[in-house]
């Protein structure tokens, strides 16, 4: 049931979530990130390496976060950056299974933009 839930809880996020494991390897995408990513492929990037999404130096400093999660399990969160245009910081999160190795990585936005709907307006869906 858990699993069910944790599920639910990614594909009603607003934000693009896209899960990949060690080797880069793109194994899930809510629906958030299928859209945010359309011109790139969408869900078709499921099962691709994400570093073939980015330019080498993007790449490298990937490389880097990830080798800076496996050299300690307290090593699970790193700014990486701004986006202006969409008023956004985007952190990379460490993925770790139940004894705390690393399993994978993820990348987070945390949008600064108000909330814009009225509260309890059961007239419009958010997601």
């Amino acid at each position: 049931m858990i699993e069910e839930m944790m599920r639910s809880v990614l594909e009603q996020d607003r934000s693009a979530v896209v899960l990949c494991d060690l080797e880069h390897t793109i194994v899930y995408m809510n629906p958030a990130a299928e859209k945010n990513y359309a011109k790139y492929g969408g869900g078709s990037l499921l099962g691709r390496s994400l570093l073939s999404c980015h330019n080498e130096e993007s790449c490298q400093k990937i490389r880097q976060v990830l080798a800076w999660f496996a050299a300690d399990r307290q090593n699970n969160m790193l700014y990486t950056g701004k986006n202006e245009k969409q008023n956004k910081d985007i952190y990379m999160v460490a993925l770790r299974d139940r004894d705390g190795a690393l399993i994978g990585y993820y990348e987070k936005h945390e949008y600064r933009n108000a909330e814009t709907a009225e509260r309890y307006d059961y007239s419009q869906s958010l997601v």
